[in-house]
């Protein structure tokens, strides 16, 4: 079977184990059911997700004019703190920056290498999570935009990591924390805006588990402009990761906009 399309996101479900989904061109496959399958991977060429012209990628999916121009990656995607939408500020598009800054956001401990802080939007609850290799996460605040939940997130990572270290979540190398000890501790640097949103009563952990029948134990990156062509047994889904028998692996979010042609074999 050989499928041809322009690389998005893996939708996900949560399960027993996470559920993944590849857009396949007005079709979905289900990644969980090629475990122990031979993948071949085809690059093909590019495709802007934002203009959809044949155009070299420049970041997230993006040709370099459309990073720079599309509000749907401006600064504050990065760094929540520099969103303005609640005081009526434009940076790009006003219209789209209030349709997602003043939404409910979560700000949240997650458990994928070491314990970690982060941000999303409260619908994105526990896709953020499963995106970045989670397994386990508990949320600390609610708050009504992004505003408050970046300058949460800023004054806590002054005692708490906000990146994950991806090569030891791949490998499964986890730290046995408590996130729920780990909360209580950070409570109180919580910035004075926020405080009030504290999550007091939220022993609720999320815990998260993977398709995975072998874990990398010396990691090779697939970078598709320098090997074109590739095939391998998948052994594993982890993050938005694939993972290969040979220790490869393959950042689909990272490929996004990236024209290939998979065949299972």
């Amino acid at each position: 079977m050989q499928y041809q399309t322009v690389l998005k996101k893996m939708m996900t479900e949560l399960n027993n184990e996470v559920s993944y989904y590849l857009d396949v061109e007005n079709d979905f496959l289900n990644m969980n059911q090629l475990l122990d399958r031979e993948l071949e991977i085809s690059f093909e060429g590019y495709q802007c997700l934002c203009c959809g012209k044949e155009k070299k990628i420049f970041r997230q999916g993006f040709c370099y004019e459309c990073f720079y121009d599309s509000a749907a990656v401006g600064d504050w995607i990065m760094n929540p703190e520099l969103s303005k939408a609640h005081l009526d500020i434009e940076d790009r598009d006003l219209t789209y920056e209030k349709k997602v800054q003043l939404k409910p956001h979560v700000v949240y401990l997650a458990l994928s290498s070491n314990v970690k802080v982060g941000v999303t939007r409260k619908t994105q609850v526990p896709t953020r999570w499963i995106d970045q290799g989670a397994s386990k996460a508990i949320e600390i605040v609610e708050v009504p935009n992004r505003y408050l939940a970046g300058i949460t997130e800023v004054a806590l990572k002054e005692y708490v990591a906000d990146k994950t270290v991806w090569q030891k979540m791949l490998k499964n190398e986890v730290s046995d924390a408590d996130l729920i000890e780990e909360r209580e501790k950070l409570k109180a640097y919580i910035p004075d805006e926020a405080k009030e949103y504290f999550l007091e009563n939220n022993g609720k952990i999320t815990e998260i588990n993977y398709p995975v029948h072998q874990y990398p134990t010396k990691i090779k990156t697939l970078n598709l402009e320098k090997t074109p062509l590739y095939s391998g047994k998948l052994k594993g889904i982890k993050g938005q990761y694939l993972l290969f028998e040979d220790n490869t692996v393959f950042n689909v979010r990272n490929n996004e906009g990236y024209r290939v042609i998979i065949t299972i074999k």
